[in-house]
């Protein structure tokens, strides 16, 4: 199986490098990630200036490729100019924090994933919580089974995997549950400071989540020590509320149209 593996922390990121062995084991692995840190990027492209790429070597030996640009410019870029043949599966990870929530949203992680689902290839983002314990090479391997196990079905189109495994030791570990995204808001505000020079800037600070009750959740369950599986898809419509448009009374900006147009109703 050729399996494309990405990130958002970079080429050298501890986790990338797990997930690599671990993803060995199952297929022929070509590592494709940012060269700096891409974190909180989310689905940005670059298309203002010229993507580079080079060969990077851990202890001498080769170990993939790093990219000048997003999660998202490393999968197309994978897939369209390094890789001879497409990947049967991409894998974004191991991110270090928890891409639960709202964070779903800004995570340059899943935003890989959610490129290779567009391109039309199975597509897993697999994160690890940090705010405790992070056993990498653990998570690593119980990544690896769940994605044996979501490569045995096929996805549904417009659909990506999301893992997230709690900060906990291996044995700590209930079990997994099959989730939900929490859309809840979290905690977050800016910190007023000033440079050398006493201009002012601001720090963006807080981003921890604030709502952990709601049973069913990708937060609820990496907090009570579960591993969570959430399948998200990139179609945002909200088809309840589409249902209901057209009971609204849209004439005032209908006769606007018209008007526009020099059409007498």
């Amino acid at each position: 199986m050729r399996i494309l593996l990405t990130n958002d922390d970079g080429i050298y990121a501890t986790g990338l490098a797990a997930m690599n062995k671990a993803l060995g084991e199952i297929g022929e692995v070509v590592t494709v990630a940012p060269e700096a840190e891409e974190s909180g990027t989310s689905h940005s492209i670059t298309w203002t200036h010229p993507l580079r790429y080079r060969k990077v070597f851990v202890k001498n030996e080769f170990f993939g490729y790093a990219v000048s640009g997003s999660p998202a410019d490393c999968v197309k870029l994978g897939i369209m100019g390094i890789m001879k043949e497409p990947p049967e599966l991409i894998v974004s990870g191991i991110n270090m924090g928890a891409n639960v929530g709202i964070h779903v949203l800004y995570s340059g992680t899943v935003a890989a994933a959610i490129e290779g689902s567009i391109l039309g290839i199975p597509s897993v983002a697999v994160s690890v919580d940090v705010s405790g314990y992070a056993d990498l090479e653990y998570a690593a391997t119980i990544s690896r089974d769940i994605i044996k196990e979501i490569m045995k079905n096929k996805l549904p189109k417009c659909t990506l995997m999301n893992i997230n495994i709690p900060s906990v030791g291996r044995e700590e570990i209930k079990g997994i549950r099959f989730t939900r995204q929490c859309t809840e808001g979290f905690e977050e505000g800016v910190d007023e400071r000033k440079d050398p020079g006493g201009r002012t800037y601001y720090w963006l600070v807080g981003g921890m989540e604030v709502a952990v009750e709601e049973e069913g959740t990708d937060i609820r369950s990496v907090h009570d020590g579960y591993i969570s599986i959430t399948p998200l898809h990139y179609d945002l419509t909200d088809y309840n509320l589409l249902k209901h448009l057209s009971s609204w009374d849209w004439s005032s900006v209908e006769e606007d149209i018209c008007k526009f147009k020099g059409i007498t109703r």
